[in-house]
């Protein structure tokens, strides 16, 4: 297949690319020229926010495209419409943040419970897992998520076949988030350290590459319509994940498991400040209890968890300096001082 990736040398891109080419395609990515591109790529260079952003890619003609646009949703627009009629699928990878976040949502007799007496009551636990039916966020929600849904819709402007990734938590080598490599790097260090619990709660999040083998299976399937593309729920487990974490790193932290309640009633923020970690209730439910049904009858398979850590681990270790990190993300973890006073 001839694949053109928009971006292509951060994160999510950039497994697409790698994985495109490791499977013998022809790879073409256009980006602005900031990192250095996968080996065996074509490199065309330009800013998609300029008005001649697009121009590198004049005559060009594909048989999938694949755009991780997060930001204004003007930048998909352009590239889907000048690429009506050049290309024979285009892949949007968006996120589950799309989907409507009910503060209160209705329980539903027929789903499992979870953690029983977790803040915000179990009416939460009993709620149906989100599928790809259910509500979005408005169309004019100012964030993250208003902005990837714009692109979705952006999207429309192909003409063509058109995929929707709704992609959840994505981990693995090249994160540039920094929420894996925060961990990886705290427990490096060693020590007493916080772990959150409960240490059974169960995680959804997906391995970059298992997003990227995805996408380019669906492209040549010509697969369409919206996937949620991330793990089944309890994938993984807190416990494993940072289990795994300190041995690769290793063994030198002493995680001390501390409940949920006592986090909280520190003034520690959850998912920023104790990466990938939600104390159960609704918003954990919504991040980690989605319905992948879709995406595994597609072909979705995922790679164990203690392959997705000890490749990132293999990553960083690796690297001459600080992991490069997005500019338009706040920067995660948790600061020493804070740490050791719960403690």
């Amino acid at each position: 297949m001839r694949i053109l990736v928009l971006g292509g040398s951060g994160f999510a891109g950039r497994a697409v690319a790698a994985e495109a080419v490791a499977r013998g395609c022809d790879v073409t990515v256009l980006n602005r020229g900031r990192r250095d591109p996968v080996p065996g790529v074509r490199q065309l260079t330009g800013d998609r926010l300029t008005a001649d952003g697009l121009r590198a890619l004049d005559g060009g003609r594909w048989d999938a495209v694949v755009d991780t646009w997060s930001a204004d949703a003007r930048a998909v627009e352009l590239a889907a419409a000048a690429l009506a009629g050049r290309a024979g699928h285009y892949t949007y990878v968006s996120s589950r943040s799309v989907y409507h976040y009910d503060e209160n949502p209705s329980p539903a007799s027929s789903s499992p419970g979870l953690t029983a007496g977790a803040p915000g009551g179990a009416s939460w636990a009993d709620a149906p897992a989100l599928t790809e039916d259910a509500p979005l966020v408005a169309a004019d929600d100012p964030g993250y998520a208003g902005d990837k849904l714009r692109g979705e819709q952006a999207a429309e402007h192909f003409g063509g076949p058109l995929l929707l990734a709704r992609a959840g938590l994505i981990l693995g080598p090249h994160e540039d988030v920094g929420r894996l490599p925060w961990w990886l790097r705290r427990l490096q260090r060693g020590g007493p350290t916080l772990a959150p619990g409960p240490r059974d709660l169960p995680l959804q999040y997906i391995d970059v590459r298992d997003l990227a083998a995805f996408v380019l299976d669906a492209a040549a399937a010509g697969r369409t319509g919206p996937y949620t593309v991330v793990n089944e729920s309890g994938h993984t487990t807190m416990g494993e994940l940072l289990g795994i974490a300190n041995e690769v790193t290793g063994g030198h932290a002493d995680l001390r498991w501390t409940a949920p309640e006592a986090i909280l009633d520190a003034g520690i923020e959850p998912w920023t400040q104790l990466p990938i970690w939600l104390p159960p209730g609704p918003l954990y439910a919504f991040m980690h209890r989605g319905d992948v049904s879709r995406a595994t009858a597609a072909g979705l398979r995922c790679r164990p968890v203690r392959d997705t850590v000890a490749d990132t681990w293999s990553w960083l270790a690796d690297l001459p300096g600080p992991a490069p990190l997005r500019t338009d993300r706040p920067p995660v973890g948790l600061s020493p001082e804070a740490e050791a006073t719960l403690l």
